[in-house]
Parts: structure tokens; C-alpha cells; sequence
């Protein structure tokens, strides 16, 4: 398993990233979903690119109270469907299945996010192209 990043999602992405220039991160990667309407833009210390965190803005308003500002944190994994297999096992509930072969969210018992992500995508394998998501994630 390899960490990726720490998503927070942002309402002022130009306020956000002074901040976070002040604090000696730099932009690394950008990426905007018109379909989606967000703005996804990644920053980290120089040199340390592995170590990113993941400003997500959504385009329409919303209000982010309770925490959910809080994205969730993300990491790489060998085998999205064996790592699936095993936390689903220990009783974790998968919330948003590897459908796709790329990608899955489950939550810690305290109720954080962790998105698991496959390096490329596997080829759909069942039961997880067709199992439904279980709750937000």
C-alpha cells in the first residue's frame, strides 16, 4: 500500500492555495470536471510530491459544516478486489465498491473516508461490477 494524498474541499481556491504557498507547497498537478463542476488542484512541498493535498472545489455552492470539509485520504493499492475481499471479511462495509476495477471507498470505525485507488485498472471481476454502494462515502 503506498499513501497518495489528503483531500479538503475548498470555497476559495485562489485564498486556499496562498495559503498553502505560504506555507512552502507548490501546485503540482490541476485538474477541472465540467461535467462534474469541480476543480481538483494538488499541492506539495518541493521535492516531496509524493506528499500532496488535494484541494477539491465544487463550482456550485454548498456549505460545508460538520466536518465535511474533510474529504477523506486516499492510498494506492496492489489489488484493489483482494484488498476489498479482505476488509469486507474483517466486516468493514465497502461503501462504493470497486465496480470500475479502479477505485473503492470504505471508512474507518470513527467514520473517515479512505479512498482506495488501483495503480491502472483491473478487468471487472464479480461480485463487485455488479454490488451496489452501501452509503456515502
Amino acid at each position: 500500500m503506498r499513501y497518495l494524498h489528503t483531500m479538503i474541499r475548498v470555497t476559495d481556491p485562489a485564498a486556499t492555495i496562498r495559503f498553502f504557498e505560504l506555507l512552502g507547497l507548490k501546485e503540482v498537478k490541476r485538474m477541472e470536471n465540467e461535467a462534474g463542476r469541480y476543480t481538483l488542484i494538488f499541492m506539495a512541498p518541493p521535492g516531496q510530491e509524493d506528499a500532496q493535498v488535494e484541494l477539491t472545489h465544487n463550482w456550485d455552492p454548498e456549505d460545508y459544516s460538520g466536518g465535511r470539509n474533510f474529504g477523506h485520504l486516499a492510498y494506492r493499492v496492489d489489488d484493489i478486489y483482494a484488498t476489498c475481499q479482505t476488509l469486507m471479511e474483517a466486516g468493514v462495509t465497502i461503501n462504493r465498491p470497486p465496480r470500475d476495477g479502479h477505485m473503492a471507498f470504505v471508512k474507518t470505525p470513527d467514520g473517515i473516508s479512505i479512498e482506495l485507488l488501483q495503480d491502472g485498472s483491473l478487468p471487472p471481476q464479480e461480485p463487485w461490477s455488479s454490488m451496489p454502494n452501501s452509503g456515502s462515502w
